[in-house]
């Protein structure tokens, strides 16, 4: 089984992918995403059309004349699976027809989702639905939402281990790459180091550089401020570290 949604912020323009699968790795596998555009690529993953499809798409080529090259071309295109979005914000995708039961997609305006070997089209659908129903949680709060009401609609059919989240913020390299590669419950294992993620990375993030601002802000100072303001606002919730990280912080 592998599901993963394609999705980008209508306001910030963020792109995202977060995929799961009993299959090794699937984080390192599925996902390629750009500054404009982004490919799921599964099934039986030909990981060409994810590294020549972002490179064609953030070109200005349409998703659907992408896809339809790679069909066009691809001996092995009866059992890929793969959605895209282009740089002008249409998706487009395919599941082939021995791609294994249940497969199958949905596009939306903002979003679409894609899966395969799942236990019924119903996980597309809460999927689907549940991005769609998110629009008051953060962007990545958002897909992982979804991700779980996946799950909870029946999910895979060969059980779980593996799953991924990949964001990218206006630039060519990610904003938030997270993996999980061998888990029994990757998506709550996931949701882990997003939350992890909080208390120092996404402040370092913050001050990294970018193509517009080269040297980005490399203060210390700045960077230790939020720290501690993140950490004092986490103990006065009452919430505990969820990280496993030993040592001086």
């Amino acid at each position: 089984m592998t599901y993963s949604i394609i999705a980008r912020d209508p306001t910030s323009r963020d792109i995202g992918i977060i995929v799961a699968s009993r299959f090794f790795a699937c984080g390192a596998r599925v996902p390629n995403v750009g500054k404009y555009s982004a490919v799921a690529t599964q099934a039986f993953s030909n990981p060409v059309w994810g590294t020549e499809g972002l490179r064609r798409l953030e070109a200005g080529e349409t998703a659907q004349a992408v896809m339809a090259d790679f069909v066009a071309r691809d001996e092995g295109r009866a059992n890929r699976q793969a959605h895209m979005l282009d740089k002008s914000g249409n998706f487009h995708a395919y599941t082939g027809a021995d791609c294994v039961d249940w497969a199958g997609h949905k596009i939306g305006t903002n979003h679409s989702v894609a899966g395969n070997m799942l236990a019924g089209p119903q996980v597309v659908e809460a999927t689907f639905a549940a991005y769609e129903d998110g629009h008051t949680l953060s962007f990545p709060e958002r897909l992982l939402s979804a991700m779980e009401a996946g799950e909870r609609a029946g999910g895979d059919k060969r059980g779980k281990q593996a799953a991924g989240l990949l964001i990218n913020c206006g630039q060519a390299h990610p904003w938030l790459d997270l993996r999980v590669d061998d888990h029994g419950d990757p998506l709550f294992e996931l949701r882990r180091l997003w939350d992890v993620s909080g208390e120092r990375y996404l402040h370092f993030v913050e001050a990294m550089p970018t193509e517009k601002n080269f040297s980005g802000t490399p203060q210390r100072e700045t960077l230790d401020r939020a720290i501690r303001r993140a950490d004092k606002r986490r103990k006065a919730e009452g919430r505990k570290s969820r990280s496993f990280a030993t040592g001086a912080g």
